[in-house]
């Protein structure tokens, strides 16, 4: 659990109220920018640490797609997760109405309507895995399981290879 004096996130606060265990990360003192970087500031192995894009498909629909922070999501191989003929990436300005998270800061937890998720089947290879706190500057690591409480995702090969 956070410590008492850190600033607490949404996130962390969904994760409190269903009592669920998690370690929160605060690097927002650093300069890292990039998923890469954070995992370098938080001296954890990058295939553990995860970034959170959203898509929307030819149909309209929203998709989130969970992956490691140095990988790229393969867009065919996700549209075909989800059973689109093609997706594409959501506009950066579109990310905070929808989901109600901002680009650098978007969590698959807390978000403000629930979409189909896939995670990259990476995650399962892990007793833990990190993702956005939901703010800038702010991580968790938590089990896939405990994610699969608040969002039901699917995993499935989703990156550039």
């Amino acid at each position: 659990m956070a410590k008492k004096n850190d600033e607490k996130t949404n996130v962390m606060r969904l994760l409190e109220q269903k009592k669920i265990a998690y370690k929160s990360y605060d690097y927002s003192q650093t300069d890292a920018v990039s998923g890469t970087e954070v995992a370098a500031v938080l001296n954890e192995d990058p295939a553990q640490v995860f970034k959170t894009l959203v898509t929307v498909g030819k149909s309209g629909k929203n998709y989130v797609f969970v992956i490691p922070v140095e990988k790229e999501l393969d867009l065919k191989k996700a549209a075909s997760a989800v059973k689109e003929k093609n997706i594409e990436m959501i506009k950066q300005k579109d990310l905070l109405p929808l989901t109600g998270y901002i680009h650098g800061g978007c969590s698959p937890i807390g978000m403000k309507k629930p979409f189909p998720t896939v995670m990259h089947e990476s995650c399962l290879e892990f007793e833990t895995v990190m993702v956005s706190a939901g703010k800038i500057g702010y991580q968790v690591q938590l089990s896939p399981a405990e994610i699969s409480k608040f969002v039901p995702f699917s995993t499935a090969d989703i990156v550039v290879e």
